[in-house]
C-alpha cells in the first residue's frame, strides 16, 4: 500500500521553528512573506521599520539556506520596488542568483501620478550553489499575438516573464479560488494562485522532494505539492489560517485541482516523469488529457 506523502503544517513563528525544531532537508522554498505595507494581520505587524524588516528577511533566508540541500532552490516573491532589497537579502544569506522573474498581472495596473503605473511583481529565483540540482525546462503554448497566425508545433520554453498566470484579484476575475471566511471576506490579504505554485514546483523539484513554505498563509504551496507528490512543510503563525489549511488539505476543492493545468505544459517532453497524474486520468499520445 502506498504511504501517505508528508504534508505538514506547523503553527509557529518560522524563524523560531527553523532555529530550534526543523530537521528536514529542503529542496525548494517558496518565500512569500508579508510585504510590510501596513495590511492588517491577526498575528503580525505589517508596518515594521524598513531596516528591521529586511534584517528579519536576511535572517529567514539564511536559516532556510542552512536547511536546504546543495543545489536546492528558493523563489522569493516581493513588490517590484523592493527588488534591490530582495537580491541583497539573498546575497547576504548565501544564495546564488539565477533569475529575476517578472510576474505580469492581468488586472488593472496600480496608477501613479509621478511615475508609470505598476503592473507586475518580482520573484527572485536563487540556488544553494552555482547550479540547481533540479531544473525542469517546461514548455508552454503562448497566447497568439495579433501578428501571428499559427501556434508553435512544440510550444516554447518558459522565459523569465510570466504573463499567462492570472493573479487572485479582489473582484470578479478571481473566481472561486481565493479562500474566504464565513462572512465572504478574504481569509488572507495576499493569496497566490495554484497555477503559480504549480509552475514553480514543477520547475525546481522531483517527486518526493521536500517543498517548504515559511509563511504558509492559506496553504496553496502545500495543496499543490501534495497533488504533485512532493513532500511539504508549511509554517503559519495564525491559528485560524492553520485550521483553514488543514481543512483545505483534507478535502480537495475543485478550484484547487491542478489537473486542469496539465494541457498548458503538454509540450514538455518529460512531463510524465515530473508530474505523475492520478491513475484515473488518461493522456492522449499528444500529452493532452482526454
Amino acid at each position: 500500500m502506498k504511504s501517505e506523502i508528508l504534508c505538514d503544517i506547523i503553527k509557529d513563528d518560522c524563524e523560531k521553528t527553523l532555529k530550534t525544531n526543523f530537521s528536514e532537508k529542503i529542496h525548494l522554498t517558496f518565500l512569500d512573506p508579508p510585504f510590510n505595507q501596513g495590511k492588517e494581520y491577526n498575528s503580525h505587524n505589517d508596518d515594521m521599520p524598513e531596516a528591521e524588516y529586511w534584517d528579519w528577511m536576511i535572517r529567514v533566508c539564511k536559516l532556510i539556506f542552512e536547511k536546504t540541500v546543495d543545489g536546492g532552490a528558493i523563489y522569493f516573491m516581493q513588490r517590484e520596488k523592493n527588488t534591490r532589497f530582495v537580491l541583497d537579502a539573498l546575497s547576504k544569506s548565501g544564495w546564488t542568483f539565477q533569475n529575476l522573474i517578472i510576474w505580469r498581472k492581468k488586472s488593472s495596473a496600480v496608477p501613479g501620478n509621478t511615475r508609470f503605473a505598476k503592473h507586475y511583481q518580482v520573484i527572485a529565483f536563487a540556488t544553494k550553489g552555482q547550479k540547481p540540482n533540479t531544473f525542469n525546462k517546461l514548455r508552454i503554448q503562448p497566447t497568439l499575438l495579433v501578428t501571428e497566425k499559427y501556434e508553435r508545433k512544440t510550444g516554447m520554453y518558459i522565459t523569465d516573464v510570466w504573463d499567462d498566470i492570472r493573479e487572485l484579484t479582489s473582484g470578479y476575475f478571481a473566481g472561486h479560488e481565493p479562500l474566504r471566511d464565513r462572512y465572504k471576506k478574504r481569509a488572507h490579504k495576499q493569496q497566490s494562485p495554484v497555477a503559480l505554485l504549480t509552475r514553480i514546483i514543477l520547475s525546481s523539484t522531483k517527486t518526493d522532494d521536500l517543498v517548504f513554505d515559511p509563511f504558509a498563509g492559506t496553504g496553496t504551496t502545500l495543496v499543490v505539492a501534495k497533488q504533485l507528490q512532493r513532500k511539504s512543510v508549511g509554517i503559519e503563525l495564525d491559528a485560524d489560517l492553520v485550521s483553514l489549511i488543514e481543512k483545505r488539505l483534507g478535502s480537495l476543492r475543485q478550484a484547487d485541482d491542478i489537473t486542469k493545468l496539465w494541457d498548458d505544459y503538454a509540450h514538455t517532453k518529460n512531463l510524465h516523469e515530473i508530474w505523475k497524474l492520478p491513475e484515473n486520468l488518461k493522456v492522449k499520445n499528444s500529452n493532452k488529457l482526454e
